[in-house]
């Protein structure tokens, strides 16, 4: 499965120290995010990373285009809460994933219930939705 990883800032440590928590799971998957999350979990977690660009050159507009292409299965995004308002382009990523049912976290409890759920096979469906050639 193709998962994408996204972090706020203040919440990417928190992704690093999730991404080594499950980096057994997260070995049997294509990951990609955007730069500077890509480079913290690659050097923090040890993990093979696709590096997008950064967030504010159009990472996250890179991960809505793969989401509405199907070439994403999950995404993985710690928000930081308490922001007042929300970007466009975090709007349409999360409009994206509910469109083409991709299964997404903005939080480690959310988070933890996906990867374990990708690990017991409860995320096969998205074979069906996205079949590999």
């Amino acid at each position: 499965m193709n998962i994408a990883l996204i972090a706020d800032n203040d919440k990417k440590e928190l992704l690093v120290q999730f991404c080594t928590a499950y980096k057994g799971i997260l070995t049997k998957h294509d990951l990609c995010a955007t730069a500077a999350t890509a480079k913290l979990v690659s050097e923090g977690a040890g993990l093979k990373i696709l590096s997008l660009m950064s967030g504010s050159q159009g990472g996250l507009e890179q991960i809505a285009a793969l989401v509405s292409c199907d070439r994403i299965d999950m995404l993985i995004f710690f928000r930081t809460p308490n922001e007042q308002r929300m970007s466009g382009a975090e709007f349409n990523l999360m409009r994206l994933c509910d469109a083409h049912t991709v299964p997404m976290a903005t939080n480690i409890a959310t988070a933890e219930v996906l990867i374990h759920g990708l690990s017991n096979g409860w995320l096969d469906w998205r074979d069906i939705v996205n079949p590999k050639n």
